[in-house]
Order: structure tokens, then sequence, then C-alpha cells
């Protein structure tokens, strides 16, 4: 195995190359503090580069087989409170490329704009942070790399200092954020006083009996499902998500409903999986709580709420914010759905469809940072006949919207399959026909941008003077990766279920 013969903390190179890139950065911006052309392209590229390491890095070890059975298995680090297995790989590789895809996007779009070497730093440390609660061990561990992933996000949704919406949502974010930290931090203290532990494996060892299952464990996990509700933007906890991400920078926006979300997702796995699989009834004892029917709930309210709301929108960035609460729906089902037979199938169908979020969702909210740029506006009717004067960044728009859809033009067909056969495998009819039938008013929404873009006629003269090359990259190669994962998914997948394999084995 790659790994034979080094340290274990090798094992987290993905997460190091990240701090680095983050520190080096800060050098970088006190030898030419000045804003400027060249310094403003090393700070971008110093950026994307580092974002291209830890993915090129994490995706190697996922392929040679580092943390998971193939190899040597999970690596435990810092006794157990961090741990490097396929999973954590894996989300890596999610977070990596949609930071990279983000600050390559962010060289022409803070073109002009002071602090840029401020802002590269805090998204290249909110991705620190992300990486780090994707090997999250201990409850411990869990809360403080969340803080680490929240505290820049909060400032990066305010960059835009004199633009009034921007400080408003960051001020909205941070005092919901917040809110929501406090929440988990009780939900986790509860926990600790149930169990008498932090770290995830200790506490299902401790609440193996079904003596232990106390009141005030329960409603310490129902606190914990609560603030991770909070950080997934899931209803009814995501009334920050509109204001945040229609307020903030649009590539912004694309980072923390993307790598953000997919953050929050692993550490939602990871823990519940491994530390309350007794609680949710998955291992046979009967309890008082039981998070898998509470994840149901909160999996189809989600779904639909989301949907619903984003089809009543009339500004397309606003609309692609509560579309993002929608897909925190779907892959909520990857808890709700652990009824079935084979729950590494379930947990991996998830974990696919955030990797083609990560694509589709960030180059959808990056062409709305093109359109930004442009000045076009942000209503549907602003984007009118928007397709005659960039084709090629408004066919990338139409696979984003239809591949979000569900159609079979990306990989988001393909992963929605795979949930729908998971709702299957659980007898989870619920579940699948609210997938069904909020993928189908999905489309609704997102043909009203197709239609604007190719079939209605501008209102008025549209001018389009200038074609920001990093922005048109970033569209373009988050448009690739997501026809790519069409006929490559098959290949792909079966790395998803064997990361999940570790963590629901036994259970």
């Amino acid at each position: 195995m790659i790994l034979d013969g080094l340290a274990d903390w090798v094992a987290l190179t993905p997460t190091f190359v990240l701090a680095a890139t983050a520190l080096l950065l800060l050098v970088v911006d006190s030898i030419d503090p000045q804003p400027g052309t060249s310094s403003n392209a090393l700070l971008a590229g110093t950026a994307t580069l580092g974002a291209f390491v830890s993915f090129l890095v994490a995706g190697y070890f996922l392929v040679e087989g580092v943390g998971q059975p193939r190899g040597s298995g999970a690596v435990d680090l810092f006794d157990g409170q961090l741990v490097v297995d396929g999973m954590a790989l894996f989300f890596v590789v999610i977070v990596s490329s949609v930071t990279g895809l983000v600050t390559l996007a962010s060289y022409d779009y803070l073109e002009g704009q002071a602090h840029q070497a401020e802002y590269y730093t805090l998204v290249v440390l909110a991705a620190t942070g992300m990486s780090l609660m994707a090997s999250a061990n201990s409850l411990a561990t869990v809360f403080v790399s969340l803080e680490l992933a929240s505290l820049p996000s909060y400032a990066l949704v305010a960059f835009l200092k004199h633009n009034r919406g921007s400080v408003e949502a960051g001020l909205k974010y941070f005092l919901v954020g917040a809110l929501s930290s406090a929440v988990l931090a009780y939900g986790i203290s509860l926990v600790y006083g149930a169990s008498g532990s932090l770290q995830l494996d200790a506490v299902a060892a401790a609440l193996s009996s079904p003596g232990d299952l106390s009141g005030m464990l329960g409603i310490g996990v129902v606190m914990v499902m609560l603030g991770f509700a909070f950080k997934t933007a899931s209803v009814p906890f995501h009334f920050w998500a509109p204001e945040a991400y229609e307020g903030a920078p649009a590539p912004v926006s694309a980072f923390i409903s993307s790598a953000s979300k997919a953050a929050g997702f692993v550490v939602m796995f990871r823990v519940f999986l491994t530390a309350f699989p007794e609680v949710g009834g998955l291992a046979g004892a009967e309890t008082t709580v039981d998070w898998v029917n509470l994840a149901v709930v909160l999996s189809v309210v989600t779904m639909t709420v989301g949907n619903f709301a984003a089809a009543t929108q009339e500004k397309v960035k606003r609309m692609l914010a509560y579309s993002s609460v929608g897909h925190a729906g779907y892959v909520l089902i990857g808890l709700a759905a652990m009824a079935s037979p084979d729950k590494s199938f379930v947990l991996g169908a998830s974990m696919m469809h955030l990797l083609v979020y990560g694509f589709m969702n960030t180059g959808a909210f990056l062409f709305v940072a093109l359109t930004e740029h442009w000045n076009v506006g942000r209503t549907f009717q602003d984007f009118n006949g928007l397709g005659k004067q960039a084709p090629v960044a408004c066919v990338a728009m139409t696979v984003f919207l239809f591949s979000l859809a569900g159609l079979p033009v990306g990989g988001g067909f393909v992963s929605k399959l795979y949930l729908l056969a998971a709702t299957a495998q659980a007898g989870a009819w619920l579940l699948g026909a609210a997938l069904i039938v909020n993928s189908a008013l999905s489309l609704y929404y997102y043909s009203r941008v197709v239609k604007a873009m190719w079939i209605e006629e501008p209102d008025g003269d549209l001018e389009i003077e200038s074609y920001p090359s990093s922005l048109y990259a970033a569209i373009v190669i988050a448009a690739f990766a997501t026809v790519v994962l069409l006929p490559a998914f098959g290949l792909l997948s079966p790395s998803s279920v064997d990361a999940a394999e570790m963590i629901v084995d036994g259970l």
C-alpha cells in the first residue's frame, strides 16, 4: 500500500495541502500587498493550484485504497479523534473540486475589488475546515472543524462591504449560524452526559445496552440532528439559505451551497451511523427516539418545501437557493432509507448525488456570477435572449439545469435513479414518490431559465462586451464534468459504495 513505511499523518496530506495554501496566500499578499493584475492572478492561481493538488492527492489515495478494506483499513489519528477512510477521501474530492472551480472563477469576478488575498485565504481556510469535517471521528473534532469551516464563510458572504444586500446576508447567516452552533453544542453535551464519551465509536459502545437509551440522550440526539439540519439547510431550518445565497457574491454562493453542504452531510452521516445506530433502531434495540423516521420526515418536507418555494421565485439566484434546499432533501435519503437491506448502496447513492451536485450546482451559480459580471440582471426576464450573445455559457447552463432536474444530459439523471432505487430497496414508497414528484416540479422552474435564454426575445438592447476567461473556463469545466459523469457514473459509484460500506458495516 502507498502509506506503508510512512507515518499515519500522511493520510491527511489533502488537508495539509489546503492549510499550506492558505498560509502561502498570506505570504504572497505580504510580499505584494497592492492590488494589481499580477498579484491578483498570482493569488487566484495559488488558491486554484492548491485546491487542484488536494483534489489529485485525495483522488489518488482513494484509487490506491488508502483507508479502505482493500488497503490497510481506516487510518486513526490522534487517538481516534480523526479518521481517514474512503468516505473522508471521497468528500475531500468534492470539497477540493468545488474550491478549485470557485477560486478560478473568482479571478474575473473580483476584478477591481479590494482585499482579494483575504478572500482567497478565507475560501481555502473554509475548505480546510470542511476537509477536516470529513475526517472528524469525535463530537469535539466535529464541532471544532465545523466552526473552522463556518467562521470564514460568514465573512465571505459579507465580503462586498459596500453592498447592503451582502452585509445583511452575512449578518443573518452569522446569527443563524451562531444559534445552530449553540443547539449543536448543547446536544453534544447531553450525549456526553448520557454516554460519558465524545469519540463516536465509544459513544456507540456506551449506548449498546437498551437500558442506556435515556431521555436525556434522546433530547441530545434530536438537538444534534437539528444542528446539522441548520448546516445543511434542511427544512424547517433553511430560512437563512435563500438570504445568504442571494446576498453573497455568486462564487461564494456556489461554494457554501455545494462544498459546505457536502461537508455538513458527511459529518451527519458519520455521526449518526457510527455513534447512534442503537438510537435509530438499526441494531435492533428498542428506542424512544427513532432518528431514521425523523430523517424520513426531514427528507420529504425539505425536498417538497424547497421545490415548491423555488417554483414561485422570480429571481434566478433565489430560485437556485431554494433548489439547493430541495436537493438537501434528496441527499437525506441516505439516512432516511437506512431500513434497506443494502445500506451501503443507500448511503453510496447519496454520496454520488453530492458528487454530481457539486459540479452542476457550482456551475449554475457560476453562470449567475457571469451574468452579474455583465450586469445583466437577476430576474428570469433579464435572461431573455442571452443564448444569442453567449451561446457556450448558455449551453453549459442548460446542461446544469436539466441535470439538476434529473434529465439524461448529465450525472444528475443517474444519481436520482440510484436514490430512487435506494427508496425501493428500503420499501420507502413515500420517499420514492416525493422524489419523483419534486423532480418533475423542478423541471418546470429550471425550464423557465432555459426558455428565457433560448426562446424569449430580449426586452431591450443586450450588449455583452467582454467574455471573462476564468469564469468561462470554470463554467465549461463544470459542464464537462457534469456530462462526463453520466457515462462514468458506473465506474465511480463502486468507490462510493465501498466507502459507505465501512461506515454501515455491522448495522
